[in-house]
């Protein structure tokens, strides 16, 4: 079994952004579509391990920033490679505003944005499929939407190859692994992805 015939689904990206109390976050994913069209509602994946899961889980509410082509690693990078549990992702972050639920929506980077309320949380073991209804939406620019196979070929940094040494890369966010073996119960710490998201790739 090839398990990178799951990155031939196309499917999106996107800046997930919650608030409970004075507290605002965000974290990037990349499991999101439109479940019903009357009623309006869609669905997100969210990993359990994100803060911003358990911001959802506690109100309810969340605005989901859509990625275009336009988004850089740097953005990717802020949202996707830190945590909220030890750092503060919006303070003296500007390309952001806030929404008419009071959630902040990424401007920079974007194509727009979806303003949604919880119905239904489904656990799903390492993540819960939130169902939602769409309570506001805009179209931020005309720009594509930056699909993961766009992250992959366009906005991921390509590493250099390092001469006289196994190199084992992570598939997902470009992390690099130096040894000769990559233990199976590697966890990359950067997203999170297990051993089997990680290729060879020099030696």
């Amino acid at each position: 079994m090839n398990k990178k015939a799951m990155y031939n689904l196309s499917y999106g990206l996107f800046v997930l952004t919650a608030r409970v109390g004075e507290k605002d976050n965000g974290c990037i994913i990349n499991t999101a579509g439109q479940v019903t069209s009357s009623p309006n509602r869609i669905s997100i994946a969210v990993n359990k391990e994100n803060l911003t899961h358990d911001m959802i889980l506690k109100s309810g509410k969340f605005n989901l920033s859509i990625l275009s082509e336009r988004a850089d690693f740097g953005l990717f990078r802020h949202f996707g490679f830190q945590s909220g549990r030890t750092v503060e992702k919006f303070d003296g972050y500007k390309a952001c505003k806030r929404s008419a639920n009071g959630l902040y929506y990424i401007t920079e980077g974007t194509n727009a944005y979806i303003s949604a309320t919880v119905e239904q949380a489904i656990d799903l073991g390492t993540h819960t499929l939130f169902i939602a209804a769409v309570a506001d939406m805009e179209v931020l620019e005309q720009v594509p939407s930056a699909t993961y196979a766009y992250y992959q070929s366009a906005i991921k940094p390509k590493p250099a190859q390092k001469q006289g040494k196994t190199v084992w890369r992570c598939t997902v966010c470009g992390y690099v692994y130096e040894g000769e073996e990559l233990p199976p119960d590697f966890i990359c710490p950067l997203c999170k992805h297990p051993a089997s998201d990680f290729e060879k790739v020099s030696q």
